[in-house]
C-alpha cells in the first residue's frame, strides 16, 4: 500500500467518495458531506491522523460532521443571537444553539459538493469539488448572498494540502470567516497511547470568553503557566476537559525554523503530525469534547468567534469582507515526521 498512487471514485461505508493515494499517504474525501476528508493515513509510518472508526456509519457522521475527519466551516463557531452584521447588511441566522442563544457553525459542512475534477499525475493525487450556494439552498432565506465554494484536496510526498476558495456572486459584501474543525485521532500512532500525545500550539495571547454563552468578551490576556504548556509542547490535549481555549496565533519552532502551525507528537515513538496553516489563519481554538473520546480539535480560524459583531478593529477581530466578484482563498497542510 505504501507506494500506491491513484485518485479514484469509490464506495465508502455505502456513500460515493474519492480515494487518494500518493507519497505514502491515503485519504478518503466525501463530497456529499461538505467535502470532508473522512480519513487521512500514513501507511508507511502507521499513523491514523484524523478521527476515524471502521464501525461508525455514514449516518452517524452525517448527523455530526463537525466531529469526524477534516470538516470545513464557513461562518464558523458562534454568532450572538444568530445575528451577523456586515458593512452593508444584517442577516438573522437560525439560533441552533438554543441553550446559549447563538447560531453555531454555519452550513457548508453539511452540503453535498459536486466533483469537478480528480486525477493522479506529476506525483500528486487530487480532487476538486464545488458547491454553488444560491436560492436553491434553504439557508438562502436568511443569508441571501450567492457564492461558490471550491475545495481541493491534494496528496503528495509533502502530505495533504487543503485549499478552499470562496467567490462572491452577489451584489452585496460577503462576510469572510473560515475554519476547519480539525479532529486529530488519539492515539494517532498504531498501538500508541493517548497519554503519550502532546500538542505544541503557536499561542500568543489568550482570548477571554463569557463562559455562559461562549462568546468573547473583548479582552485578551498574557499566557499563564498552563497556557505555556501549549507553547513549549508539553500539553496533553486529551484525558482532561479542554473547552474553547482560544488564542491569537503566531509561530512555533520546527527544525530550528519558524513554523506557522501546530505540532502533535507521540512521545513514545517520536512520530509527529505537522499542521501548517496559511497566514490568514490568525486564531486557534482547542476543544476536546470533554477529553475522553479519543480525539481533540486544534481549530485554526481566520477570524474570532462572533467577529462581525465585535466592537473592535478588523485587524484585531480578523473579520474580512469581499466585494462582488472577488475570490478569497486559504490553505493548510498536514505532513508527518
Amino acid at each position: 500500500m505504501v507506494n500506491e498512487f491513484y485518485a479514484r471514485k469509490a464506495q465508502h461505508k455505502g456513500m460515493e467518495a474519492v480515494e487518494l493515494a500518493a507519497g505514502g499517504y491515503y485519504a478518503v474525501v466525501a463530497p456529499q458531506i461538505g467535502s470532508n476528508v473522512l480519513r487521512l493515513r500514513n501507511n508507511e509510518m502507521g499513523m491514523e491522523i484524523f478521527r476515524y472508526r471502521d464501525d461508525v456509519s455514514i449516518a452517524e457522521i452525517m448527523n455530526a460532521p463537525e466531529i469526524w475527519g477534516l470538516p470545513t466551516l464557513y461562518l464558523p463557531n458562534r454568532f450572538d443571537g444568530g445575528l451577523l452584521k456586515t458593512s452593508d447588511g444584517e442577516y438573522p441566522l437560525p439560533v441552533n444553539e438554543e441553550e446559549r442563544g447563538n447560531h453555531l457553525h454555519g452550513f457548508l459542512q453539511k452540503r453535498a459538493y459536486k466533483i469537478k475534477d480528480f486525477a493522479a499525475k506529476d506525483g500528486k493525487a487530487y480532487v476538486t469539488t464545488e458547491y454553488v450556494y444560491d436560492e436553491n439552498d434553504f439557508f438562502f432565506v436568511c443569508f441571501p448572498i450567492k457564492f461558490t465554494a471550491k475545495i481541493t484536496i491534494e496528496l503528495s510526498e509533502e502530505g495533504l494540502r487543503h485549499t478552499i476558495s470562496l467567490t462572491n456572486h452577489s451584489e452585496k459584501m460577503m462576510p469572510i470567516s473560515v475554519a476547519t474543525h480539525t479532529t486529530i485521532n488519539t492515539p494517532f500512532v498504531d498501538g500508541g497511547r493517548q497519554e503519550d500525545v502532546r500538542l505544541q500550539l503557536p499561542a500568543v495571547k489568550r482570548i477571554s470568553f463569557n463562559e455562559q454563552r461562549w462568546l468573547p468578551d473583548g479582552r485578551q490576556y498574557d499566557l499563564d503557566h498552563d497556557d505555556m504548556e501549549y507553547v513549549n509542547g508539553t500539553r496533553c490535549p486529551v484525558l482532561r476537559d479542554i473547552n474553547n481555549e482560544m488564542f491569537t496565533g503566531g509561530t512555533v519552532s520546527l527544525d530550528g525554523e519558524d513554523f506557522h502551525g501546530c505540532v502533535v507528537t507521540d512521545t513514545e515513538s517520536g512520530k509527529k503530525i505537522c499542521y501548517e496553516v496559511d497566514d490568514k489563519y490568525k486564531f486557534w481554538i482547542v476543544w476536546n469534547n470533554e477529553g475522553f473520546k479519543n480525539y481533540f480539535c486544534p481549530e485554526p480560524m481566520t477570524a474570532q468567534v462572533n467577529a462581525p459583531n465585535l466592537n473592535m478593529p478588523k485587524e484585531e477581530s480578523g473579520y474580512e469582507e469581499i466585494v462582488p466578484g472577488q475570490t478569497y482563498t486559504v490553505s493548510q497542510r498536514f505532513f508527518t515526521r
